[in-house]
């Protein structure tokens, strides 16, 4: 066995001890084809509010920029989907499931650190990078092009084994790796639930969603008031929005995560949202991916999602 294929072996079991679902492994490179993309994306101003969606443009399409002499784009897959569905409660209010437990950030970034650390231990120094939906990297892109499923009509990715419930991360290392095979078959055929379900009409067409009308962008994203034109059209999310998921085929296929840091907090089960002080925000979501609404955040989602 060639050191190349002892490396890429090494990549692939070290994902599986860590917990990731799947690895693929993509050559860094420029993303030619995604440039046009991109460009006439921020051109619609689909972006909305998220001006940093168009800083650093070349670095986004560029992988050797974000790391020197980068070789290899490796692309992780972490179930994310819950044991169970947190119950609506009186206040029938919804958050995201990759919201339950605690910030995936946290959780993800750890398992790559650790990757690094055994990369380099068991070959010797690399130069490398971890990212989980962190820096400008075209994640969902990535993983297409590294075999790990392809870009569903809501333009999430999505795998045959386990719909879309899931977080991507990325290492990008200046070690030489086997590349797998793109996706290159669009398995959603001629479904369109996803963007029939969405309800603010975020999704524009195949592939194109416009984020400024995203219920996801909405009551995370936006820190303005939430524009009058969406008022009734919220089915009380109040922190993301997994409609365009629930309803996806795919997803039938999802199976429950087994990592324990993503299940809720004890208190999140009971808590009446409508009620909720400032401190009984900031104990419960101290380590969630909900406390980037604040406290001020979550009153504005609910009070425009309950106002008649």
């Amino acid at each position: 066995m060639s050191q190349l294929e002892k490396n890429t072996l090494l990549v692939k079991k070290t994902a599986q001890h860590l917990g990731f679902d799947y690895c693929g492994i993509a050559k860094a490179e420029f993303l030619e084809e995604e440039a046009p993309k991109l460009e006439a994306w921020l051109a619609r101003n689909y972006n909305g509010k998220m001006a940093y969606m168009a800083n650093h443009f070349d670095k986004r399409l560029d992988p050797t920029r974000l790391v020197d002499n980068a070789r290899s784009v490796v692309s992780l897959v972490f179930n994310y989907y819950p044991p169970k569905k947190l119950p609506e409660g009186k206040n029938d209010i919804k958050i995201a499931k990759y919201a339950y437990g605690k910030d995936y950030h946290f959780v993800i970034r750890e398992k790559l650190n650790h990757f690094l650390e055994i990369l380099k231990e068991e070959i010797g120094e690399i130069n490398g990078r971890a990212f989980v939906d962190s820096a400008p990297v075209m994640e969902r892109q990535w993983a297409q092009r590294a075999g790990l499923g392809w870009t569903g009509k809501n333009s999430l990715l999505l795998n045959k084994n386990m719909g879309s419930f899931f977080f991507l991360a990325e290492l990008i290392i200046d070690l030489p790796l086997h590349h797998d095979n793109p996706v290159e078959r669009d398995y959603c055929g001629t479904c369109t639930r996803c963007i029939d379900a969405c309800p603010t009409d975020a999704i524009v067409e195949a592939n194109l969603v416009d984020a400024s009308r995203c219920i996801s962008y909405l009551t995370i994203e936006l820190k303005e008031e939430i524009p009058a034109e969406f008022k009734g059209k919220m089915e009380n999310w109040a922190f993301g929005c997994d409609i365009c998921q629930d309803v996806c085929p795919w997803n039938r296929f999802s199976r429950p995560h087994r990592e324990p840091e993503f299940l809720p907090h004890t208190e999140v089960e009971s808590l009446d949202w409508q009620e909720m002080t400032k401190d009984t925000f900031d104990r419960v979501f101290r380590k969630s991916a909900v406390k980037r609404s604040k406290w001020t955040g979550m009153m504005r989602n609910i009070q425009f999602i309950r106002k008649k």
